[in-house]
């Protein structure tokens, strides 16, 4: 197979991410805009995560882009160089030809219909429940918000530049108001009072598996749900509705994958993480599974955990198929249902 130029993979892959952000990044929150535009910055400038940012530059710097995606928002995503032309979404035809050069790539569609792009350096590849996993090391080509994983056609990605980057600002925020709960106790696990950078290792090592264990959990709920399933989520066009699908298929994925992997192995720093970041929808329509939590915490036993993911397996399930069933009967009404059960939250909890 012919070898690929990387230079023109690189600027071909970061033309793309350029066009998606053009169109997607300004509908973020001012917040989490601005905290991606800090990280953005921070990797296409070669910065160690712990040096300071100095104000005026990066203030310079947001303008310029601005700027150019005012110029690229109409722009149609590039072909890239590769067996004269290759569509940027077709992940197989791409990652086959960049295999032999130790090269990894991802394109696809995430959260709100937003494309994603990233080129990074394959750094090890195996096999999980019938999927292939690409874990990858420094990026060539990135959008503004990095997904440290995704799951594409049968591949899952992990990003580990991505991962560290993501953790690294969990523990600067953290670091604020150092409150006690599930992310001090997964900092502690993990030992960053003593050497945060050694920590910062552990930790993307440990919940890179997490996370790999959350796509194959994804992997194992598509057969269960139908090919439907995925057609509905991308055809929800409202934010609430989708928000409410993709927090009921991630509650399935974890009781299916994640949680039982994790209390099997009793992997107490990245059990920690976990409902670190069990927020939002997922949260309030699991509430037995937080109750479950905070009683292993004050007494050490994982078996209200385990009852509340065996339990999930089935109630998760039934309820991705009242969602998608509530949508094949009338697609519109059921945006409408899905956003007003958002505000109920016990319509599908448990």
């Amino acid at each position: 197979m012919n070898t690929v130029d990387l230079e023109q993979l690189k600027i071909a892959v970061q033309a793309n991410c350029d066009i998606a952000d053009a169109r997607h990044a300004r509908e973020m929150t001012m917040c989490n805009y601005l905290l991606a535009m800090r990280e953005l910055y921070r990797w296409e400038e070669g910065l160690p995560l712990h040096q300071p940012l100095k104000q005026a530059e990066l203030s310079a710097w947001i303008a310029r882009r601005e700027t150019l995606w005012n110029e690229l928002e109409d722009a149609d995503f590039q072909p890239l160089p590769i067996g004269g032309g290759c569509d940027p979404f077709d992940n197989a035809t791409i990652n086959a030809a960049l295999a032999s050069q130790g090269l990894v790539y991802a394109g696809g569609l995430g959260r709100w219909g937003k494309p994603h792009f990233f080129l990074g350096d394959l750094v090890r590849q195996e096999a999980r429940h019938g999927l292939a996993v690409l874990v990858s090391e420094r990026e060539h080509a990135r959008d503004l918000f990095a997904p440290p994983a995704a799951l594409r056609e049968g591949l899952v990605f992990l990003r580990l530049d991505a991962l560290r980057r993501w953790l690294w600002e969990k523990t600067e925020v953290w670091g604020v108001k150092q409150a006690d709960g599930a992310l001090k106790a997964a900092l502690d696990g993990y030992g960053f009072a003593s050497d945060a950078g050694a920590a910062l290792d552990r930790m993307a090592a440990g919940e890179g598996e997490t996370l790999i264990l959350h796509e194959v959990g994804e992997s194992m709920a598509e057969p269960l749900l139908g090919p439907a399933w995925r057609d509905m989520l991308g055809g929800l066009s409202q934010r609430r509705a989708e928000l409410l699908a993709r927090a009921v298929r991630d509650n399935l994925a974890d009781c299916l994958s994640t949680l039982p992997a994790l209390i099997e192995r009793s992997a107490g720093p990245s059990i920690h993480f976990y409902f670190a970041n069990l927020d939002g929808l997922r949260r309030s329509l699991f509430p037995r599974l937080a109750s479950a939590y905070a009683a292993w915490r004050r007494t050490g036993d994982d078996a209200d955990l385990r009852l509340a993911f065996r339990d999930g397996q089935t109630h998760w399930r039934e309820a991705a198929l009242r969602l998608l069933a509530t949508w094949q009967d009338d697609p519109d009404a059921a945006e409408n249902a899905f956003s007003g059960w958002v505000d109920e939250h016990g319509a599908l909890a448990l």
